[in-house]
């Protein structure tokens, strides 16, 4: 059993997917094939985090039909602009071995410079328009960033994959999301397992907080299931990770039970408006420094 979301343009997606950043290239492809082979049908990976070369590999080992699974990649904000993100396409559908892509989205709004953005996005339109993709959509964006690619574009994105979980549950930005018919995706669902390199050093994990670990044992759950149930009552897709295969089946196990109205409502009140990750206001010319490499 899994839940599925229909995107704006009709295409469908398992709300829960398997993500792979900060997944070591040399764990990427067991831990992929594991997640297919446990259920999974949605894998999500980046042309920034390297791996992209063992997420269709192990895409392959799992003997799972191709046709079956989802799978979503990033453009880098150094491959933005019309001709280089056309070619930041190829580049990943060589590495994972692929001749469509289900989801392409940009990875950051590179808000100093974001022309280059707007023209990345005309590029995956037209590659929306020729079939290269069957959805395209964004990362990171908070609503101005929408805002003004709303006006300087045609196509309203699919998806916005953000920081999301129960410490910093975005408000604003799921409201805007909804309000263009645009799919919140959580990065980070479970909030305290993977943090953002870098940023925030007192961080502290969802999965020792008091409340979610009260619901998991009133419901005979793990906290990270608890969260991931979470998101997919609330409407959101989320994008755990793990490499251990007792970890990746765990989260998958979040089907066969609820939350309740309250239940829902104490983790929504868990909120304290502080992210884990760079904020998408604030340029950050080191990210362009980074070269995707063409193999």
């Amino acid at each position: 059993m899994t839940i599925t979301v229909t995107l704006n343009n009709g295409v469908t997606l398992p709300a829960l997917g398997f993500g792979v950043f900060q997944s070591p290239p040399e764990e990427t492809a067991q831990a992929v094939e594991v997640a297919l082979r446990t259920g999974y049908r949605h894998i999500d990976t980046a042309a920034a985090y390297g791996n992209e070369r063992q997420v269709g590999e192990g895409l392959r080992r799992s003997g799972v039909d191709r046709a079956e699974v989802f799978l979503e990649t990033k453009v880098w904000v150094s491959d933005y602009g019309y001709e280089k993100t056309l070619h930041a396409y190829e580049k990943a559908t060589r590495k994972l071995g692929m001749e469509q892509l289900d989801l392409l989205i940009l990875h950051q709004p590179a808000p100093d410079r974001f022309e280059q953005t707007i023209a990345a996005y005309k590029a995956l339109e037209t590659l929306l328009a020729d079939g290269k993709v069957r959805a395209i959509g964004v990362s990171n964006f908070m609503p101005s960033h929408l805002e003004q690619l709303l006006d300087q574009t045609n196509i309203v994105p699919a998806v916005n994959q953000v920081e999301l979980h129960p410490y910093f549950t975005q408000l604003e930005v799921q409201k805007a999301d909804a309000a263009h018919g645009i799919l919140t995706q959580a990065w980070s669902p479970i909030g305290g397992i993977t943090f953002y390199p870098g940023f925030g050093d007192e961080r502290r994990s969802v999965m020792d907080d008091p409340t979610v670990q009260a619901i998991a044992r009133d419901r005979g759950k793990t906290a990270a299931q608890v969260m991931l149930r979470w998101h997919l009552q609330e409407g959101r897709s989320a994008i755990p990770k793990s490499t251990n295969p007792t970890r990746i089946a765990e989260n998958f196990d979040v089907f066969d039970f609820e939350l309740s109205t309250d239940d829902l409502a104490h983790i929504d009140a868990l909120d304290t408006g502080v992210r884990g990750g760079p904020d998408p206001d604030t340029p950050r010319p080191e990210f362009f420094a980074r070269v995707i490499p063409e193999a």
